[in-house]
């Protein structure tokens, strides 16, 4: 996350780090707002497309944005006029390790729950817990972090 008193304004380039390498790993922040949704999925697209299968790369794609999402729902991400999400995506020669870090939440904690048929939303974390081969969350005083990862396929 950028250090204390730096502005970011939406229509910034992005700070993001990126390389061709076949495994490696790759971040950029977005604004706290609900446009970045898309964009990170858009972004995470160009990452990873032509290095996994194109059903992992779906499996990955959804996950992240409903991590995403959740970090500007329940976060002071997307709480505060200033709030960033930062994705890091890591591939390795067996699998896709994907983390989201947030502005961390004195009031909620990532949790599974079952949505019911008539819910409309709640279903992000269970899709994690769904599809991913292993996923986890960890908080320290001013951050929290989602992950999970995916197989390649």
């Amino acid at each position: 996350m950028r250090g204390q008193g730096a502005i970011h304004h939406y229509d910034d380039p992005p700070r993001e780090t990126y390389t061709n390498a076949p495994y490696g790993t790759w971040k950029r922040e977005f604004p706290g707002k609900e446009i970045s949704i898309p964009i990170a999925r858009k972004w995470a697209h160009k990452v990873l497309t032509g290095r996994i299968a194109a059903p992992a790369l779906d499996d990955v794609l959804l996950l992240l944005s409903e991590l995403v999402t959740n970090a500007l729902t329940h976060s002071d991400s997307g709480r505060t006029p200033d709030g960033q999400v930062m994705v890091r995506v890591t591939h390795s020669p067996g699998d896709i390790h994907v983390e989201v870090t947030d502005g961390g939440s004195a009031t909620t904690t990532p949790t599974v729950r079952m949505p019911e048929s008539d819910d409309d939303g709640g279903r992000g974390l269970w899709l994690v817990n769904l599809l991913a081969t292993a996923w986890g969350s960890h908080r320290d005083e001013t951050t929290g972090s989602v992950w999970f990862q995916v197989a390649k396929c």
